[in-house]
């Protein structure tokens, strides 16, 4: 290995265990890592410029400034009312159904968006019924990714690992190719998450709901989090229904236009923030106001440790030794090995970077076995999108990360054995309707 591999294996192992030691802010951390690779010369200051100026950042910054005047008009109080009056009725079971109907709407919209607004509504409401917050926002991340992995256009992973594939050679995916592997994920996975995720969480929350108070976040986390007792933000806002009509306009035609395809949905949702500051819906200190800087640090500071795994040539190494390992193995075995291997690999850096990693390798390692490349990208698309087990697999996990305040090991205790679960399903179906 060379130094500049040795180095960014330390700082990333170094990352890891300051966020589960948990005693430093999380997003204090993933800079801390940066600067120590920008200062040792793994990364170019470019590099790190580029990582603060990356897509993922400007979708995600326009999208909390859309989700700030959603807020600002008053159509969240709103929605949070609604789903109160349901969930009243229904108790955590409602707030469980509503999980379902947002994680719906992410078979066809990318899950960011869904989580940006969705994330504050079931907040809000869990905390109006003396429920925690805790319970349910991993949860929510985690549905939105599986129900994400249902069609084609349900997460950019897919269409970035459809079009790498065409670039390979081959053939265009349908919209509805991947439904029979991804919806038994998101069946058994979302049954998993209903009977198992608050037991796994244990802890104060149980203790707060049992007692009949308002559940509070862990004050040592509220630094962290940004965000601490939902009390604290709950000021009301008068409805504006025309200011709520062109918010909710313009958010809907974002990411519409990305999922046609027209455009990134960093320049839709960029277009659109500008646009709503234009039209005065909000104004450009509004708009400052409504990001969340903290979410933003912490993504960038882990892209630049990506980075650096792509720079320093660890990742191709690894990729390398993949196709090599399983020389004289069977496609399934091959196949059992390149999904685990991808899983890993989103767990450290961003879904994006790995399905531009692994997408070719697939190729390759299917045609080195004389087999169909079909099952391989499927294995792919999903092992890409499936990142539970920490916070930073996928940028929902992040931002409820941020939110929920909560501890790195609340993320593996939750996502470690959905990883596992989802991986049995997902080689089980993709064995079966995706023959080798």
């Amino acid at each position: 290995m060379s130094v500049d591999q040795v180095l960014t294996l330390l700082v990333l192992a170094a990352v890891v265990a300051a966020l589960i030691w948990d005693k430093v802010r999380a997003d204090v951390v993933a800079l801390t890592g940066a600067a120590v690779l920008l200062m040792t010369g793994v990364v170019r200051p470019v590099d790190v410029q580029g990582a603060f100026a990356s897509p993922a950042i400007i979708a995600l910054a326009s999208l909390f400034v859309i989700a700030y005047a959603l807020e600002l008009s008053g159509l969240l109080d709103r929605a949070i009312a609604g789903a109160v009056a349901l969930c009243r009725r229904m108790g955590a079971t409602g707030l469980w159904l509503l999980l379902s109907m947002i994680g719906s709407v992410s078979c066809f919209l990318n899950s960011t968006p869904i989580v940006v607004l969705g994330a504050p509504v079931i907040r809000d409401v869990a905390t109006t019924l003396r429920l925690s917050p805790k319970r349910f926002l991993i949860p929510l991340s985690y549905i939105t990714i599986l129900t994400g992995c249902c069609t084609l256009i349900g997460t950019s992973t897919n269409l970035l690992v459809d079009d790498m594939a065409s670039l390979a050679g081959q053939a265009r995916f349908g919209i509805f190719e991947i439904t029979p592997v991804g919806l038994p994920m998101a069946l058994i996975g979302g049954l998993y998450l209903f009977l198992f995720s608050g037991r796994l969480l244990g802890g104060k929350h149980e203790a707060d709901e049992r007692a009949g108070d308002a559940p509070e976040i862990d004050q040592a986390h509220i630094a962290n989090a940004q965000v601490g007792d939902a009390s604290l933000f709950a000021k009301e806002r008068p409805f504006r229904p025309l200011k709520a009509a062109i918010s909710l306009a313009i958010f809907v035609a974002a990411v519409a236009l990305a999922t046609a395809g027209v455009a990134p949905i960093a320049a839709t949702a960029f277009a659109g923030a500008v646009l709503l500051i234009l039209l005065r819906v909000i104004s450009a200190d509004e708009a400052y106001s409504g990001l969340k800087p903290e979410i933003l640090i912490l993504i960038a500071g882990m892209v630049v440790i990506g980075i650096a795994m792509e720079k320093s040539g660890l990742a191709a190494a690894a990729s390398e030794r993949l196709i090599s390992g399983v020389h004289g193995l069977s496609p399934l075995a091959a196949l059992i090995i390149l999904y685990l291997v991808t899983m890993v690999l989103t767990e450290l850096l961003s879904n994006a970077t790995v399905a531009v990693l692994v997408t070719p390798v697939s190729v390759a390692l299917a045609e080195s076995l004389s087999v169909s490349p079909r099952p391989f990208l499927v294995a792919v698309m999903m092992a890409a999108s499936a990142a539970f087990a920490t916070p930073f697999g996928y940028q929902t996990n992040v931002i409820v990360y941020q939110m929920g305040g909560y501890r790195y090991l609340d993320f593996v205790r939750i996502g470690l054995p959905l990883n596992l679960i989802t991986f049995v399903v997902a080689i089980a179906s993709i064995r079966f309707f995706f023959p080798f």
